[in-house]
């Protein structure tokens, strides 16, 4: 009766070895290609710097602002607000023309 039962498992051990082996095989085989591209069309996991505590974080996850052209980014509403109040306080001096 044990002789039987240590059969049975020795034959499921060799059939389950034979799966894995083929299993292995055949994978190796197969060519990988090229990622495909982010869906949003930016790169995915491109960091940006916030100006106020110059802390990076994905730029999809950025508080964004435009001045002078130039793109700005926050990682909330609260470094914006404090930027934005900085620049009140401060503005520019305006360039020499020439």
């Amino acid at each position: 009766m044990m002789a039987g039962l240590f059969r049975l498992i020795w034959y499921a051990f060799l059939a389950y070895l034979i799966y894995a082996v083929i299993r292995f095989f055949s994978r190796t085989g197969q060519k990988t290609g090229p990622r495909p591209a982010p869906k949003s069309g930016r790169e995915a996991g491109l960091m940006v710097k916030d100006e106020v505590c110059n802390t990076y974080l994905p730029r999809e996850d950025a508080v964004r602002e435009v001045q002078g052209g130039k793109e700005l980014f926050f990682c909330s509403q609260e470094c914006r607000k404090k930027f934005l109040e900085s620049r009140k306080e401060s503005p520019r001096p305006a360039s020499p023309s020439p």
